[in-house]
């Protein structure tokens, strides 16, 4: 989990000796909502995407730009932002964001063709990136610091909800009423968040300013860079086919709406769980928690395929899935964290973009794969970035025994 250690002055963080005050917690609660309402937004279409995509006449893969298109300009707003912000009181921006959100979905709504569909989703993408790095290096500003761990859970619970509840939730409206309903809905949700935000968010004022040299003197560290590489590998290997689940369970496995969104569902309430239970092992046994977890996301994708005349089979692997990537969020914050524990606000800029560009190039990649060659391929192809991805994570246990060879012998040479 990614705070602010080093608050700036003026911050709303309770003095150290006192406990968290109720206000302090109704604006964590005003962020998660937010969070729920953002990340709800974004993976909608994953649950839509055969209706919007018959409804606007288009291909499936093409209809995943409505992914693909959000993360790509999340990945620029998400330090883009945080520059052009520069010290900027921070509930304005969050406000700011949260608006923005709102119109993303009131125009994907009421689109009468894709281009403004994807009019819609860039607004998103504008507003994404900067939320996530707001809310991650604010989080511990809104609570007293020993309650900033706490905090930043309560607002990755939104998170899990949002995959528990608000993905299932969108695709059960589209079932009975529209797609267009479902982003309706999600439009309430937001409306919402942006009135909690207003009324419990406290000002946040920054006497700092997040420069470029900032976020490029953190990549020409080696440790944050190989970081950042394994986080876009294991997101690319997940959303390059999570993005096309839903193609696949009705074509591949020949499986009804209802039963798809009943599986979604169980793909979020296990992750909803598995998230809680990493969390008392990742502090300990970080990198052996990532490894467990990208492997089981490996499995997944590769099993699927094989197992899709297998109803059973099927629902197994997609449990097994929503394991491993309920928790991998959590286990990359934290290593995230402890990559960069010296520039918070510019590690988590660069996390946020990072995933966002993996969700973008990833679901683009899936989309050419899907209308080319196959859903089956696909999954194929998020396999092998999983097995990149541990690649990149058994990298740093070489890294390590170097650099702890090389103390030893500092320590003990004459000089």
């Amino acid at each position: 989990m990614l705070v602010e250690e080093n608050l700036p002055a003026g911050s709303a963080s309770p003095e150290n000796g006192n406990a968290s005050s109720l206000r302090s917690w109704l604006a964590v609660i005003a962020v998660a909502i937010g969070a729920f309402a953002f990340v709800t937004t974004e993976f909608l279409p994953v649950g839509l995407l055969p209706h919007v995509a018959k409804d606007l006449g288009v291909l499936p893969g093409t209809a995943g730009l409505m992914v693909t298109v959000p993360g790509i300009i999340a990945a620029i707003s998400a330090p883009g932002l945080m520059l052009v912000a520069g010290t900027m009181d921070r509930r304005r921006v969050f406000l700011l964001l949260t608006t923005l959100l709102l119109a993303s979905n009131l125009i994907s709504a009421f689109a009468p063709d894709f281009l403004v569909m994807l009019l819609g989703r860039a607004l998103l993408g504008a507003s994404l990136g900067g939320f996530w790095t707001l809310a991650t290096a604010a989080s511990g500003r809104l609570v007293a610091p020993r309650d900033s761990a706490r905090a930043m859970a309560t607002i990755l619970t939104g998170v899990t909800c949002a995959t528990v509840i608000g993905v299932p939730l969108g695709t059960f409206i589209a079932s009975f009423a529209s797609w267009r309903a479902s982003f309706m809905a999600t439009g309430v949700l937001v409306a919402i968040a942006l009135v909690a935000q207003f009324f419990l968010v406290p000002s946040l004022p920054s006497t700092t300013a997040l420069r470029m040299k900032d976020l490029v003197g953190l990549m020409r560290q080696p440790h944050p860079r190989r970081s950042m590489l394994m986080v876009a590998l294991a997101f690319g290997a997940h959303f390059s086919s999570y993005t096309y689940i839903t193609p696949f369970l009705l074509r591949n496995a020949n499986l009804s709406m209802a039963t798809i969104t009943w599986l979604l569902l169980g793909f979020g309430i296990i992750g909803f769980f598995s998230n809680f239970a990493i969390s008392s092992t990742v502090g300990r046994n970080l990198k052996t928690s990532v490894a467990a977890m990208i492997s089981l996301l490996m499995f997944a994708l590769l099993s699927l395929p094989l197992l899709a005349h297998s109803s059973f089979g099927v629902a197994a692997i997609v449990m097994t899935w929503g394991v491993a990537f309920g928790a991998l969020p959590l286990c990359f914050s934290v290593w995230i964290q402890r990559a960069t524990p010296d520039a918070p606000e510019a590690g988590s800029a660069l996390f946020v973009g990072i995933i966002q560009v993996a969700i973008a190039t990833g679901s683009l990649a899936g989309g050419l794969i899907v209308d080319h060659i196959g859903i089956q391929a696909d999954f194929l192809f998020g396999s092998g970035l999983a097995l990149l991805g541990l690649a990149a994570l058994a990298s740093f246990g070489a890294q390590e025994k170097t650099r702890e060879a090389e103390a030893v012998a500092c320590r003990v040479s004459p000089d």
